[in-house]
């Protein structure tokens, strides 16, 4: 115990990693300039910080899309059916493009706002 009380850091923690997290911290060390692995990861879990993304603006994003190129694959399948193409159609195109445009900036400017 009376080692224990002199040690400026008395607790210890303690963790598993496999053979490519290992590889990866000493990688992170090396670019950090330390050969102390304690005082590495002492500092990442003090000063470093994790970055939790929301993804859901690009989820939705995707759904959009894949919805979007089903439907121009259906005017596609019509346009080689019959070989003509409907002012319908071509509206249908261009206000899909400009959802995925609205998409797009919606993502942007909430990007824009973490800066």
């Amino acid at each position: 115990m009376s080692e224990k009380r002199n040690r400026l850091r008395p607790t210890q923690l303690h963790f598993y990693v496999n053979d490519q997290e290992l590889d990866l911290i000493n990688q992170k060390m090396a670019l950090y300039g330390t050969e102390n692995m304690s005082a590495y990861l002492r500092k990442m879990a003090i000063d470093g910080y994790v970055i939790k993304l929301d993804l859901r603006e690009i989820r939705e994003l995707t759904s959009q899309m894949k919805r979007i190129a089903n439907s121009e694959n259906q005017i596609a399948k019509r346009l080689n059916e019959t070989d003509r193409i409907y002012e319908a159609d071509i509206e249908e195109i261009k206000n899909n493009q400009a959802e995925i445009y609205d998409g797009i900036n919606k993502i942007l400017m909430s990007l824009a706002q973490l800066d």
